[in-house]
């Protein structure tokens, strides 16, 4: 009989996963099982293009509905897997029904985190929403209407750019945040200062270095009427009216399930570098994995769709005996304004930022190094600098810092 292959989470990384072990040949049974009610689709376009209504349904979606029947990839929609019995390799679904398997893939993903306030009945409240999948956008852009007021909790990716999305549809936006800057877990202060001007210049408003307090609800006890923040957590206390609030303050990843069949789980699913957890039939893969990085010499866990799509290519390979770990370098982007920043490398350890081109013509890259070597990059308005900044940063090159900031040095040029 066949092997059966199941990959448990059908989003980004168990949709490549499946793809990917057709097209490196594997001739088993694959089934996939996604408690949402779409087949595997992009996230990122949900806080841009698909929130402003720039993009259909059908066109989040990888690949066709079509597409996964013509590859023999079973789809189970609508379908939570309930438990893993690793004994029996088996996994028991949430219609009543148990599957086998040969191999296991967990692709599990992470959700939204919730604020968590005491004595607040968060699904009582219609205009508390979070941004995570497709109903989370709908849930969105029934509040999204020009004049209205949105106080954004989080100054993240996400919560920045559904701030553009809001400015652009003619809405009032507060980004309020525990952390003294934007993106402050990802890029440096000279880009965050730089993205956190663009937004003040459309209209933005920011309460850095603040934290949420609490939140009053009207009468009907259905809606927040305001938000209760106060600087640095013990300052005085500011009252923010708000038609929607919109919270983005990170995922947590869904390990339930394999902590719950004994695997190693920690800030994730525990994996090596060929994807396998601590059972050799079960491998994890994307935002909820914990795994090895070469790039940067110790464990993490990257939420980032192309970390998620390469990982989902490894776990593949080690499926099909072919183990081969990857090499790759962090990246991510975001698009604010219609203007690109992709960043590459984590820029976090760095004790210098080299800038070169110019912050006000919105067309620069950043370099971060550490010891003269190149940590990470951001750039903005430069993809051909960004695909020399990702081997350069892979390389970990040693480069003079007057030649980096130079704009008439061609950058692919340096790090020889």
């Amino acid at each position: 009989m066949k092997e059966t292959v199941v990959i448990v989470g059908a989003g980004q990384a168990g949709g490549e996963a499946a793809s990917s072990l057709r097209q490196q040949g594997y001739e088993g049974r694959i089934v996939l099982v996604g408690d949402e009610a779409y087949p595997p689709y992009q996230r990122p376009p949900l806080s841009k293009g698909f929130l402003l209504g720039k993009l259909q349904l059908a066109q989040l979606y990888l690949k066709p509905e079509a597409t996964y029947e013509r590859s023999a990839i079973e789809l189970r929609l609508r379908t939570r897997v309930d438990a893993i019995d690793r004994a029996a390799q088996e996994v028991a679904l949430s219609d009543g029904s148990r599957l086998h398997y040969d191999k296991l893939v967990l692709a599990t993903g992470g959700r939204a985190r919730r604020l968590g306030l005491p004595g607040v009945d968060e699904a009582k409240l219609g205009n508390l929403l979070y941004l995570r999948a497709i109903p989370d956008v709908d849930a969105l852009r029934a509040h999204l209407v020009a004049g209205r007021h949105l106080v954004l909790i989080g100054a993240g990716y996400v919560g920045l750019e559904v701030a553009a999305a809001a400015v652009d549809l003619g809405m009032k936006v507060t980004v309020i945040d525990v952390a003294p800057r934007v993106l402050s877990r990802v890029t440096g202060p000279e880009v965050s200062g730089f993205i956190e001007g663009v937004h003040r210049a459309r209209g933005v408003t920011f309460r850095m270095s603040s934290v949420v307090k609490r939140l009053v609800v009207d009468p009907s006890g259905q809606a927040v009427r305001e938000v209760v923040v106060a600087a640095g957590g013990g300052g005085e206390e500011e009252h923010l009216a708000a038609d929607v609030v919109l919270v983005g303050i990170g995922l947590v990843p869904n390990t339930e399930l394999a902590a719950a069949a004994g695997l190693a789980v920690h800030d994730g699913i525990v994996v090596d570098e060929l994807a396998r957890t601590s059972d050799p039939a079960v491998l994890a893969v994307g935002d909820c994995a914990n795994q090895p990085s070469v790039y940067a010499g110790r464990r993490i866990r990257l939420e980032s769709v192309p970390n998620a799509m390469e990982h989902a290519r490894v776990a593949a390979a080690t499926l099909l005996g072919k183990p081969a770990p990857s090499p790759a370098v962090p990246w991510f982007w975001s698009e604010q304004y219609g203007m690109r920043l992709q960043m590459v490398g984590l820029s976090a350890g760095s004790d210098r930022c080299v800038i070169r081109g110019s912050m006000e013509a919105r067309t620069f890259s950043a370099f971060y190094l550490a010891g003269g070597h190149l940590l990470a990059a951001d750039v903005v308005g430069r993809p051909a600098e960004f695909l020399a900044a990702k081997k350069l940063v892979a390389a970990k090159a040693v480069i003079d810092p007057a030649a980096l900031a130079d704009d008439t040095v061609p950058l692919a040029s340096l790090g020889g």
